[in-house]
């Protein structure tokens, strides 16, 4: 058969592990690329619920932006807000109830370009109009590696560009928060740019964009020393937390997405643990938060598995640690009404 998909996930089925801890997901997508080699293609409200509703107790969710619905024509810097107002309607058939109590999409991260310095403010005020309750921030993917197999999102150096740095500080003036993807080497770059605008709350996404394939495949010592010390510098900066996932995704080189039968959440929680119990001891479970990061970590595992394995990783801390990290965390950093 063929790996990936819900078929082949099911193949590893698993009990639920303490159902009744509360979670929120800070960070899936929400899309429809049927035109386009994705996995999981189309991923609505459907094809979520089937994943939180799969045994964990999911309050409720934050999507973040993926390029999907913008606009199709109008001025290139008010497109993204196409897809704030699509997910806003997603969000409010979720608050329904309709589909079950959690909220999906409780916040909503969108996109503008902070390039664009004082002149983002129009863009975010629109983005603000489209999700007047929900919207609470924006994502810039700054992800630039000198490696050709990956797909670079900005220019090299650009956290240190003045009119990014302005627009960022236009974020502050608005009371909103940055979501920040890059790959692990441009981590002191965070750093430096972090310090530079200390107000502004800045989320990491997936510890740091580490990678282990391509110029980094079998230099896992090296990969590790190097993202180690990147993320000890971003974890000083008392303005920044971390989601801890995304290593689902290939880059990261695990292999999941290729086995016969899909990985299983107690081997899974052991591979997580050396990345994941770093992030947790510098940054502290206050400023830690469990992401499922899907779709696109579903290729590798399911969301039964995931959550499971994220309970095994963090048996060893306390209660109100690991309320912090499941649940609290998120809520307070994307302000979401419980």
């Amino acid at each position: 058969m063929a790996f990936g998909g819900n078929d082949w996930l099911a193949l590893t089925d698993e009990p639920t592990l303490e159902p009744e801890i509360p979670i929120c997901d800070p960070h899936h997508h929400f899309w429809d690329f049927r035109s386009r080699s994705t996995p999981y293609q189309r991923y609505l409200i459907h094809e979520l619920n089937a994943d939180i509703y799969s045994g964990h107790n999911v309050r409720s969710t934050v999507f973040v932006e993926a390029h999907s619905m913008y606009r199709p024509d109008g001025p290139e810097e008010l497109r993204p807000v196409g897809e704030v107002e699509f997910v806003q309607g997603l969000a409010a058939a979720s608050a329904s109830g309709i589909y079950g109590p959690s909220r999906a999409a409780a916040a909503i991260v969108g996109h503008a370009d902070l390039k664009l310095a004082d002149k983002v403010r129009p863009a975010l005020d629109a983005l603000a109009a489209a999700s007047p309750n929900r919207f609470r921030g924006i994502r810039h993917n700054v992800s630039w590696n000198p490696d050709s197999i990956f797909e670079n999102r900005e220019t090299e150096g650009i956290l240190a560009d003045g009119r990014f740095r302005e627009g960022a500080k236009v974020l502050v003036q608005m009371g909103l928060s940055l979501d920040m993807m890059l790959s692990f080497p441009q981590l002191p770059e965070l750093a430096d740019f972090a310090n530079a605008v200390p107000d502004l709350p800045i989320i990491l996404n997936h510890i740091g964009g580490g990678n282990r394939v391509g110029i980094y495949a079998g230099k896992d010592a090296e990969v590790l020393a190097e993202w180690q010390a990147g993320m000890a510098a971003v974890a000083a900066c008392s303005n920044v937390t971390v989601k801890l996932g995304g290593l689902g995704m290939p880059r990261w080189g695990f292999g999941w997405h290729t086995r016969e039968i899909p990985i299983g959440s107690e081997e899974l929680a052991e591979a997580m643990s050396p990345w994941l119990t770093y992030c947790i001891e510098k940054f502290g479970p206050d400023r830690c938060m469990f992401e499922s990061n899907f779709p696109p970590d579903k290729v590798s595992f399911s969301y039964n598995v995931m959550c499971n394995a994220f309970k095994l990783l963090s048996k060893s801390y306390s209660d109100s640690e690991r309320a912090a990290m499941f649940h609290d965390t998120a809520v307070r950093v994307y302000r979401i009404d419980v």
